[in-house]
Parts: structure tokens; C-alpha cells; sequence
């Protein structure tokens, strides 16, 4: 009943007596036996098909980042999943970016938000480079459709981004594909002006999840994030160190 399929079908299953199961069958019965990740890529495998990307995984902050957010005390830091949707970030994210944990449907996703909404660009990026981040969230979206090319969620993000926007399906038809790792930004912040960011990533090994930590490039952007923290305690109150990440999980 949990899996949505028939006692004589199971049992046949079990016996060996039916053809090969369907990769939705075998997902919902992993689902309904409550498998682990690694049991579940191991009941894929022999049924003789590859298991998809974990279910989940990629929606939830991982311990091990959240403890090194935390570490990262006054720098900002953002857990992402590889389609771009902010999962937890420290108090200094939150001040740099805003809070980015709250958006749902499509919204969640950067890539959606860059390529429908005119405030996604003006708000936070220098003029010049923002043709340079078109380019760069699409060729990170081609490279992660190319990882989980069998996920209807990829899919279906990717289909719907090509209806709405003309720039996104042109940029996709010219196959760039990168991950991005390390590069420079020029944030344009409503309270203290222009802030040069070296962005640094550290990425998973299975790629679903990484920790992109921003610092300041040069002195006097390192002085305009001491003001905006500044402004933040006076807003905000002191924040206890058990406090200092704000991390969250989606379900």
C-alpha cells in the first residue's frame, strides 16, 4: 500500500518471476521500506538500473557544513545546493544577501530568480558583471543537468526556465558548462555601497551541496563589512556564538 503497487506484484518481485522494475517502482519501494541512501542505490543496482541523485540530500544542510558556517564566525558563508538554493546561512549571509531561506516553488532556486526578476540583478551585482552571471548560472545549471540528467526536478527547472526567459534559452544553446569553484564580485549593498567579494567554494565530493564563503578584497570593502556588522548588532542585538548560523531544512 505505502508503495502504491499490489501484494501479487511484490511478491513476484521478490520471486524473481516479473521483468525489470521501472526506476519510479523501485523508487517508491525504497520510499516505503524506508532504505537508506546506500541501501536504496544498492536495491537500483541490481535491479540492473543506475540509482538517481539521493532524495533529499540536496535540501538539507549537511551537519558537517553547518559546524564549519558556524566556525566562519563574521565571514559571510552560504550552504547551496547544487541548483543554487540557499539552505542555511551564517548571520553575516543574512546581513550581505538577506534572508534567502524563505523563498519557495521556483523562487528558491538563484538561477529562476536571476533570469525573471530585474530586482535579483540590480539589487546585488555591479552593472558590468552581469552578463558575465548569466553565463556563469547557466553553464553551473548544464553542468549539474549533466550529473542528474534522469531528475525531473533538473528537468523540469531548465524546461521552464527556457519558456520564460529569452536570454536563458539563448545562453543554453550555446553549451557552455563549468562548475563554479572560485571567482570575484562587486556587490552592490543598499546600506554601505559597493563591496568587492573574493567567493570561494568548497564543494562536496557527490557535488550536491557546497559552502560558498565570501571575503573582502581589499581594505576598504573590508571596512564597510565591519559597518554592516555593526549596524546589524545595533539592529539585531548581540547574537549568542549557539546562535551565530542560521541554518534550516526544507522538507
Amino acid at each position: 500500500m505505502l508503495a502504491g503497487m499490489s501484494v501479487d506484484y511484490v511478491v513476484r518481485l521478490e520471486q524473481g518471476r516479473s521483468s525489470q522494475p521501472s526506476i519510479q517502482l523501485l523508487g517508491a519501494l525504497a520510499r516505503a521500506l524506508r532504505l537508506t541512501d546506500d541501501e536504496r542505490d544498492h536495491l537500483f543496482y541490481l535491479a540492473g538500473h543506475q540509482p538517481p541523485p539521493a532524495e533529499g540530500t540536496s535540501q538539507q544542510a549537511r551537519a558537517g557544513l553547518l559546524r564549519m558556517l558556524d566556525l566562519l564566525g563574521d565571514t559571510p558563508a552560504f550552504i547551496i545546493s547544487d541548483l543554487g538554493e540557499v539552505l542555511a546561512q551564517n548571520r553575516m549571509g543574512v546581513l550581505l544577501m538577506g534572508d534567502e531561506r524563505q523563498v519557495t516553488g521556483d523562487r528558491r532556486y538563484l538561477s529562476w530568480r536571476w533570469f525573471t526578476e530585474p530586482d535579483a540583478r540590480t539589487g546585488h551585482l555591479h552593472p558590468e558583471e552581469r552578463d558575465h552571471r548569466s553565463r556563469e548560472l547557466v553553464a553551473d545549471l548544464r553542468a549539474v543537468a549533466g550529473r542528474r540528467s534522469s531528475d525531473p526536478v533538473v528537468n523540469r527547472l531548465i524546461n521552464r526556465l527556457r519558456a520564460v526567459s529569452p536570454e536563458f534559452r539563448q545562453l543554453w544553446t550555446e553549451h557552455e558548462v563549468a562548475v563554479r569553484r572560485a571567482d570575484r564580485k562587486t556587490l552592490m549593498h543598499p546600506r554601505v555601497g559597493p563591496l568587492r567579494m573574493d567567493c570561494e567554494t568548497l564543494i562536496q565530493p557527490d557535488q550536491l551541496q557546497k559552502l560558498l564563503v565570501l571575503s573582502p578584497a581589499d581594505d576598504e570593502t573590508r571596512e564597510r563589512l565591519e559597518l554592516l556588522r555593526v549596524l546589524g548588532i545595533q539592529e539585531f542585538g548581540t547574537p549568542s556564538r549557539s546562535g551565530t548560523s542560521q541554518g534550516t531544512t526544507r522538507t
